[in-house]
């Protein structure tokens, strides 16, 4: 496997390496909004320069490359594979289509026998990516792990897009099957977070949307409990989420992050569930708990599966953790590639959620406010 890493900037376009190693199998993209309105004019230009190859990505909250973080660009990654295969398929996610029915279709079009894994893309704003997650689940097989994410918008959550070739658009999943037994694939996701003040009861709550708890209105409550960072809301709710746990006596539990919230319900609607009789609590964080926890996820992402060779290292990462960083942000990107082998090239992006398995299974599960990275390599 060989990988090329370009970026694009308003000013310059592209910046094109002298040499190539031929047509990549896959072109990965990640960049800002704005760069995906009208007609997409970067992407379509990666896909007229690449036309034998699958082209994809989304809208971020900001994007990495290497051990810099970059607004306003788009950062992608050319990847030669020499035995592995492509596949990507793009499902819609709207009020028609739910989450989970989304990814049970994408699924279904990726499901193969040599199917090794997925990466996935999706809306950040429509999709809840609990049911997505499940959705994905109902046909794939054992062993096949899901990594990826939602598309960000900065902190701005008006819209978001992803793409697969020249269709570039909002309300939409992108999914990426990797098959053949050369694939090595290696995940690992951590916050960093704890939790802090009481355990408050799910009393009324439906899909990914929070009515009450404790038999009060949960918008009230958690104004409450932000003071002045109220009025800021969603985006000030990056800096405050909630512990999700199915027992109260429970240790850990889910990190849950606001997307959007309702005054006339009185109302919080998160990136993932939050089932009817769970609890949750307020959570925080220090910068180096955040950045100890980025080393972590690449640490468990290369032990149970060391690279093969040349290695891409995907970073999915979630824009609260960049809000609670702010000017040391790069500290945790920097903390993941001194610990990544030094033939791993890094691509990634901010996002709105993150999907990974964790704690050492092959099950993923959704994630809020995580550093998330899947290491993808290739036997000899």
């Amino acid at each position: 496997m060989q990988t090329v890493t370009i970026q694009w900037r308003k000013a310059t376009g592209w910046a094109w390496p002298g040499l190539f190693a031929g047509p990549p199998n896959l072109v990965l993209y990640f960049g800002a909004t704005a760069q995906f309105e009208g007609d997409a004019m970067a992407v379509n230009e990666l896909v007229d320069r690449f036309p034998q190859a699958v082209v994809c990505g989304c809208s971020t909250a900001g994007e990495i490359l290497g051990s810099r973080v970059y607004d306003d660009s788009i950062v992608a990654v050319l990847v030669y594979f020499n035995s592995v295969r492509i596949r990507a398929v793009a499902q819609s996610t709207t009020k028609k289509v739910d989450s989970q029915t989304a990814g049970r279709l994408a699924a279904e079009k990726l499901t193969d026998s040599d199917l090794r894994h997925v990466l996935m893309l999706s809306d950040g704003i429509s999709a809840n990516g609990t049911a997505l997650v499940a959705g994905f689940y109902e046909k794939l097989g054992p062993g096949v792990a899901i990594t990826g994410g939602l598309a960000g918008d900065g902190s701005r959550f008006e819209k978001t897009f992803v793409g697969l070739g020249r269709d570039v658009r909002r309300d939409q999943v992108v999914a990426i099957g990797f098959y053949g037994p050369g694939l090595v694939v290696g995940y690992g996701s951590r916050g960093g977070w704890e939790g802090f003040g009481p355990r408050r009861h799910i009393t009324r709550s439906q899909g990914n949307t929070l009515f009450e708890l404790d038999g009060q209105p949960a918008l009230e409550l958690y104004k409450r409990y932000l003071g002045e960072r109220a009025s800021g809301l969603p985006s000030t709710g990056l800096l405050f989420p909630l512990e999700l746990i199915k027992d109260i006596a429970e240790k850990e539990g889910l990190v849950r992050t606001i997307l959007a919230v309702d005054e006339k319900t009185q109302s919080l609607t998160f990136a993932g569930d939050m089932p009817e009789g769970w609890y949750v609590r307020l959570m925080k964080a220090s910068n180096d708990q955040l950045v100890a926890g980025a080393a972590n996820a690449a640490e468990d992402a290369i032990r149970a599966t060391p690279p093969a060779g040349s290695a891409l290292a995907i970073l999915v990462s979630c824009v609260g953790r960049r809000l609670v960083l702010g000017q040391r942000i790069e500290e945790e990107v920097e903390a993941v590639a001194g610990v990544l082998p030094e033939r791993a090239e890094t691509v990634g992006f901010y996002s709105y959620g993150e999907a990974c398995p964790s704690g050492g299974s092959d099950f993923s599960r959704f994630h809020n406010q995580t550093m998330t990275i899947t290491v993808l390599s290739e036997k000899s």
